[in-house]
């Protein structure tokens, strides 16, 4: 694609040029079929992230996980080697694990005891030694794409999906610039939340920060928003701030720690965002997942080193649980329940010469690529200040 060329007026009441948009319609947050739709177009065929390779560090560890309304399972070989498989017995099509654990042995099909090694290969089937011609070479479990990226897994279902390191260059590095020993990080803990909005009005108030400073106080004390900036690269987008307001602020108090920044945070498409906070090595994700075009779930995983809870990483987390979620969760809420309104179509981006910090690209970024994989238009222009 031609980075110059412009498409003008786009599906969904879209321009690509940020500046000249409007928002997408309300519709393509409130229509059921619209809602099925983005399971085929959108999670079926994209990059999901799926945990952490310290949850299933030994051999036989497994994690069952739901996408597109297919149920996968990460196992730990024997070899080491982490591999995903549709959770369907090849038998009957019962679902084979539950929830996640240890395995002892095999993966054993709770209905007819079919076994299968950890490799997915079929080990034993109760008479089929006497049934003529069976073969079960024929029937092993079907394996699922699976990647990871700094300690974080990703699967996919779309065999013939761009890999993951290509479809997303560049977000590695620009992460361990701001944190430097990410990779050397581990699950330590998580929180759940559930929202009566579309997930995708929760990745929109994610993407920009002009509604920090009239809705979230402790943010603003913490990050020296002057210096937040936003950049939108093809599927993902960065926001940061290069310094902390104050290392005593009402979110939390921290030392510096191997960067001493304000915050970074990142939009992994499509339903993913990472977290930097300034202080000790941490990496948090916070993942949207659709329930049904009215509700989305949030699943909240902090990282640090050795996976441990410090005192320091136990407020930063008080403070996403108890205070910045409350904020955005009322938010998100509310602005769903508007855009089901007979008074609301859509809005106009406030997109500025200079991409401040109240600058919304980014959320354009994301209505860009949703109206790509709805509707088939064209990608969005990476955007940079003038």
């Amino acid at each position: 694609m031609n980075p110059t060329k412009m498409y003008g007026p786009l599906p969904g009441g879209l321009h690509d040029d940020p500046r000249r948009s409007y928002t997408m319609a309300s519709r393509y947050y409130t229509d059921p079929a619209i809602f099925e739709e983005e399971m085929d177009k959108i999670f079926a065929c994209s990059w999901i992230f799926v945990g952490h390779e310290s949850q299933v560090a030994e051999p036989g560890s497994y994690k069952t996980i739901e996408i597109a309304d297919e149920s996968i399972a990460l196992v730990r070989g024997r070899d080491g080697e982490l591999r995903c498989f549709y959770n369907v017995c090849q038998h009957r099509a019962h679902r084979i694990l539950q929830g996640e654990g240890k395995l002892k042995l095999t993966m054993t099909c709770p209905y007819h005891a079919w076994a299968y090694d950890f490799e997915g290969k079929l080990r034993t089937a109760r008479g089929s030694e006497n049934v003529e011609g069976f073969d079960k070479g024929e029937f092993g479990l079907k394996q699922v794409r699976v990647e990871t990226m700094l300690g974080l897994i990703f699967v996919n279902l779309d065999q013939n999906a761009p890999a993951f390191a290509e479809q997303y260059g560049g977000l590695e590095a620009d992460i361990l610039r701001w944190m430097p020993r990410a990779g050397q990080l581990e699950f330590s803990c998580a929180r759940d939340f559930h929202l009566k909005a579309n997930w995708k009005v929760v990745i929109d108030n994610f993407q920009e920060c002009y509604h920090c400073e009239p809705a979230h106080p402790a943010f603003v004390d913490l990050v020296e928003m002057p210096t937040y900036r936003n950049k939108t690269f093809q599927f993902w987008s960065s926001q940061t701030s290069d310094q902390p307001h104050s290392k005593t602020s009402t979110a939390y108090e921290f030392e510096a720690g191997d960067v001493d920044f304000g915050y970074a945070g990142y939009f992994v498409w499509p339903n993913l965002t990472i977290w930097l906070m300034p202080g000790e090595p941490n990496l948090a994700t916070l993942q949207m997942l659709p329930d049904g075009p009215e509700g989305c779930l949030e699943h909240l995983h902090w990282h640090a080193l050795d996976g441990a809870m410090s005192e320091q990483a136990t407020a930063a987390v008080d403070y996403m649980v108890d205070i910045l979620q409350p904020e955005d969760i009322a938010i998100c809420e509310s602005v769903h329940m508007g855009l089901k309104s007979r008074g609301y179509d859509r809005g106009r981006f406030i997109v500025d010469r200079g991409r401040t910090h109240i600058s919304e690209h980014a959320v354009h970024h994301f209505h860009m690529l949703v109206m790509q994989a709805l509707e088939g238009g064209p990608l969005p222009v990476p955007q940079a200040a003038e």
